[in-house]
């Protein structure tokens, strides 16, 4: 085995201790001290440098069948992180490497070898390849080209747009070529990122006035992409405003994450069938082979400066459940992560 001369003792980690109802609270998480797990043949130990929260890890927390098995109680959880590697018992990899994985949410992680994915410090901060580069903008990626199929000329909304997916969608579709693009966030501040540093042609705050009001102001010609990240109000008012052959992506609902209740339905869902429009749901991990053409063509984005990107960074393991309700609020700026 190689390895690094001293490693701590104590590992820590998250546990989820108990399914929460509504809205996550503290109680509910428990940072647990382990100590610094071995590798075996095969497999690596990560020490973490960054780590992912994401609005989808709340599904995780339900014990309801979805498309991913639930967090398990007691156990640590999980979640997309970057990490240098200190110890290998595994051919091709080194102290020093380092690698992208999905054992978040603690300091060390131990793991197949299998599961890391090599990636290059020198290229890109290491944070991008959990953001930007990575799953959220992957996701941003193949919503839009591939789900909603965006043509040149399409006037785009996105939802929540000040987030680390939809900032990404928008400047996408700027970029790919569309006549305008319309995006809804929380705040006066992050209005003003989405005009001034995406370049968005309108954006509002969907605090101000009723969604449907805001977006028929800001796409007068109508909406012929919605790239939907939060549900409820938004949706129905995309559908109010879509175009003939419009189409729908839903990446997320953030609005209903922690509803107590069923959420209603779009009451205008009639309007489909006037304007012949499409709504699909996606998952990022369905489009994996669109993987090497987005690293190509966004990575060259970002070398360029045409495509910008914000992170909001909370520092220290310990603080980690802190960022991800921060994600639930909305208190993010595009990509939330967590520097270890």
């Amino acid at each position: 085995m190689t390895d690094s001369p001293s490693l701590p003792a104590v590992n820590r980690e998250w546990h989820l201790v108990s399914r929460p109802v509504g809205r996550p609270e503290p109680e509910d998480f428990a940072l647990v001290e382990t100590e610094v797990p071995v590798p075996a043949e095969g497999q690596v130990l990560v020490r973490n440098r960054y780590l992912s929260v994401d609005p989808y890890m709340r599904g995780r927390m339900s014990a309801a069948k979805s498309y991913v098995a639930p967090f398990e109680l007691g156990r640590v959880m999980q979640g997309g992180a970057v990490g240098e590697v200190v110890a290998s018992k595994a051919e091709g990899f080194a102290p020093g490497d380092h690698v992208l994985h999905f054992f978040g949410w603690r300091e060390y992680a131990v793991l197949d070898a299998r599961h890391a994915v090599p990636v290059d410090a020198d290229a890109a901060p290491l944070s991008t390849y959990l953001g930007v580069l990575g799953m959220t903008g992957l996701t941003a990626y193949a919503g839009l080209l591939r789900v909603a199929a965006l043509r040149e000329g399409d006037t785009v909304f996105v939802s929540g747009a000040a987030g680390a997916v939809g900032g990404q969608a928008g400047q996408i579709a700027r970029l790919k070529g569309a006549s305008r693009v319309v995006g809804s966030a929380g705040s006066d501040a992050k209005v003003r990122l989405l005009l001034d540093e995406y370049g968005f042609d309108a954006a509002f705050n969907y605090k101000d006035a009723p969604v449907a009001e805001q977006l028929r102001a800001a796409a007068p010609d109508g909406v012929d992409v919605y790239f939907d990240n939060v549900g409820g109000d938004h949706l129905e008012a995309a559908i109010g405003r879509l175009n003939r052959g419009g189409r729908i992506a839903v990446c997320g609902m953030i609005s209903v994450y922690n509803a107590t209740e069923p959420a209603p339905g779009p009451r205008n869902l009639a309007r489909l069938i006037q304007t012949r429009g499409r709504i699909e749901g996606f998952l990022v991990g369905d489009h994996e082979d669109l993987r090497p053409r987005f690293a190509e063509e966004v990575g060259a984005w970002v070398r360029s400066g045409e495509l910008k990107y914000r992170e909001t960074v909370v520092e220290g393991v310990e603080n980690t459940l802190d960022a991800f309700l921060g994600v639930l609020r909305g208190d993010n700026t595009g990509k939330m992560v967590v520097a270890v």
